[in-house]
């Protein structure tokens, strides 16, 4: 396939595009900096022309949209806000553009969004057809993937991925985690009951690839392993992995002061989100447990 990629500098991204092309695709990367590969196409997504020559971007088989300011990176102030919605809004828009003044315009399209659609269930299982939350994240959730379901058309198949925690080294919450647990200082957040549901970075690549396959999966798409863990499972698998103790909890009100309103939608709701979609239509997971992405993950 020929594929285009928006977002491809993060750490999602990059290890997107390497997957892809190992896989034997050909992709096409969207940057705001000077191109310094063959690959990579400049393109300005506020601009009405987004990019100077359609040219390279005919006869696409497919696009993945993954751009957004990083929901957990700063304390949700005014201006934080509104570049979350601005970072993830206006790119999918500036996509819309270029699908309709292409001639042969791509059959598939991809985008990022997250299980924080929904509303916290506590320990329910959630799938894709539970109800959606109504705080801020929930809110942007659901305007990022309507606006991607809005360039759908009879040709044009729109499937939001709605990713669980991404587990990296490279980035993400487990490069957050690793020296403060390396030094002993880990421990649960809060009171650890609430639930977690992750992915290794190895299936969120391996699911993308999936979806790009199958065509008749569109509409939101869960992409999380089968088996979410509460918070405080996870404390201690993680320090079991690096052969640390975990006896330094992170009380709910410290967090609530250090954080504000993203530690009670981030840090200490539960999300129990289930791979309903994408294990009935037949995908595997290489890492389906914990303990098993975490050795894989922490070689």
């Amino acid at each position: 396939m020929r594929i285009l990629l928006a977002g491809a500098s993060g750490t999602l991204g990059t290890a997107l595009r390497a997957s892809l092309s190992a896989s034997g695709h050909t992709v096409l990367s969207l940057v705001r900096r000077a191109p310094i590969a063959p690959h990579e196409i400049f393109w300005d997504p506020s601009a009405t022309q987004p990019v100077a020559s359609l040219a390279p971007l005919e006869s696409l088989d497919a696009a993945l949209c993954l751009s957004g300011a990083g929901i957990a990176d700063q304390r949700w102030r005014a201006t934080r806000k509104q570049l979350l919605r601005s970072s993830r809004i206006i790119p999918l828009q500036a996509l819309g553009r270029i699908f309709s003044s292409l001639q042969h315009p791509p059959a598939t399209l991809l985008t990022a969004s997250g299980i924080n659609a929904y509303a916290d269930a506590a320990d329910s299982e959630i799938t894709e057809a539970s109800p959606l939350g109504s705080g801020f994240l929930a809110a942007l959730c659901r305007e990022w993937e309507s606006t991607a379901l809005a360039l759908a058309t009879n040709s044009l198949r729109v499937t939001p991925m709605r990713f669980g925690a991404i587990l990296t080294p490279a980035g993400g919450m487990i490069k957050k985690l690793l020296p403060i647990f390396r030094l002993g200082l880990g421990g649960p957040i809060g009171n650890g009951r609430q639930y977690m549901s992750w992915v290794s970075i190895t299936d969120a690549c391996r699911a993308a690839d999936f979806l790009l396959a199958t065509p008749t999966l569109s509409g939101p798409v869960n992409v999380v392993a089968p088996v979410p863990v509460t918070n405080a499972q996870f404390t201690r698998d993680f320090a079991h992995a690096l052969h640390r103790p975990a006896i330094f909890p992170a009380p709910a009100f410290t967090l609530r002061l250090a954080f504000g309103q993203l530690a009670d939608e981030m840090l200490l709701s539960s999300a129990r989100v289930l791979p309903a979609r994408l294990t009935a239509a037949g995908f595997h997971f290489t890492h389906p447990t914990l303990p098993a992405a975490l050795t894989a993950l922490l070689k």
